[in-house]
């Protein structure tokens, strides 16, 4: 069985129309791979069920994945879920920058602690190369900017909270392809547990 998910770095992307801090702008928090907390009320047992059906219809579509808006839209709300606040980081990090930035030729190097984290920002000696570094609470990188653009980093709890997306997914989305109506899908799954494992290890 594949197992799709966004494990990793995005690529570098950039967006435009987004406001910015300092002159740097910011990335669209409304774009469906940047994720930031948000905590939706939405159960565990909930969200499974909402992934199997979406999985049910998205084979009826012939869609898998990403291919399919109602997945994507379902993996941004499922991942916030546990994503740490990078609206917040990334924002009062850019304030920090904003304020400690200078205009001189000189390199400038310097760390601060933000919201729910710390920036860390270098100013190269070739004038306009900006690099700062974004991390959340628990030490680990959640973006970074350099030459205009941004990239995100998805945490360890993101990822596996992804992974566990993908294999609830695609298991349904086999069993539809297989036939198996979908009121049988819930009694499929418990009978197959060997297929939970821990994304960090």
């Amino acid at each position: 069985m594949q197992i799709h998910s966004f494990n990793g770095s995005l690529q570098s992307r950039y967006f435009s129309g987004t406001g910015n801090i300092g002159g740097i702008h910011l990335p669209d928090f409304h774009d469906k791979y940047v994720f930031s907390k948000k905590k939706s009320g939405i159960s565990d047992e909930e969200y499974r069920k909402q992934i199997v059906e979406q999985a049910y219809k998205d084979y009826a579509k012939g869609q898998f994945q990403n291919k399919s808006e109602g997945f994507n839209r379902l993996m941004k709300s499922y991942t916030s879920e546990v994503s740490p606040d990078r609206k917040g980081i990334i924002t009062s990090g850019l304030k920090a920058v904003s304020k400690n930035r200078q205009n001189v030729l000189k390199p400038i190097d310097f760390v601060a602690t933000v919201l729910e984290g710390k920036v860390k920002y270098q100013k190269l000696p070739s004038g306009n190369s900006d690099y700062i570094e974004f991390y959340d609470k628990n030490g680990e990188m959640v973006a970074t900017y350099s030459n205009n653009g941004w990239t995100m980093y998805t945490t360890n709890a993101e990822a596996a909270r992804q992974t566990e997306m993908c294999m609830i997914y695609n298991e349904a989305w086999g069993n539809a392809k297989r036939g198996i109506p979908l009121s049988c899908e819930e009694a499929v799954n418990a009978e197959e547990p060997q297929n939970r494992f821990d994304a960090k290890a």
